[in-house]
């Protein structure tokens, strides 16, 4: 046995099975177990935080998309109505202008119409003017006081017939 003493491999094994039953005595397996069974249950609350959180973003996600797809869908409504808006005013600003343009085309009708007018009463007097005039050269020449007498007793008797 003596030799047993003197074998290193010995002495190894007699330590190592002295740590074991220090360890079995500690009770350093059901340490290790309870830190690793606490270990795996904070795992396991991690990951069930991390699914929670992960159905919540899910949840918000879809939440904008909807929220994204009625701004879209609001927004094309705005731009169909404005569309609409831009079209009936448009049209109206057509009517108004050339409703504006004929007035004033009336009005340049009338304002020609009342200057040709006015030019002919001015030709007329001017025409009538010049005709008096030329009928009291033509009297005063060919009119001596003779006839001038003549007429004005004519003229004098038939002023009460043509009073009455």
């Amino acid at each position: 046995m003596m030799t047993l003493l003197q074998n290193p491999e010995f002495w190894v094994a007699v330590g190592f099975v002295m740590v074991l039953a220090i360890f079995l005595y500690l009770k350093v397996p059901a340490m290790l177990a309870k830190a690793l069974d606490a270990r795996s249950a904070a795992i396991a609350k991690e990951l069930d935080e991390a699914r929670r959180l992960r159905d919540e973003a899910a949840a918000v996600l879809a939440s904008y998309v909807k929220k994204a797809a009625q701004a879209e869908s609001e927004a094309a409504a705005i731009i169909a109505d404005a569309k609409t808006e831009t079209e009936r005013f448009a049209k109206e600003a057509r009517a108004q202008l050339r409703a504006q343009i004929d007035r004033r085309a009336q009005m340049a009708k009338d304002k020609i119409e009342q200057a040709e007018a006015a030019a002919l009463t001015e030709i007329r007097a001017l025409a009538a003017d010049t005709a008096t005039a030329a009928a009291e050269k033509l009297i005063a020449a060919r009119l001596d006081e003779k006839r001038s007498a003549a007429l004005v007793e004519a003229s004098i008797k038939e002023l009460p017939d043509k009073l009455n």
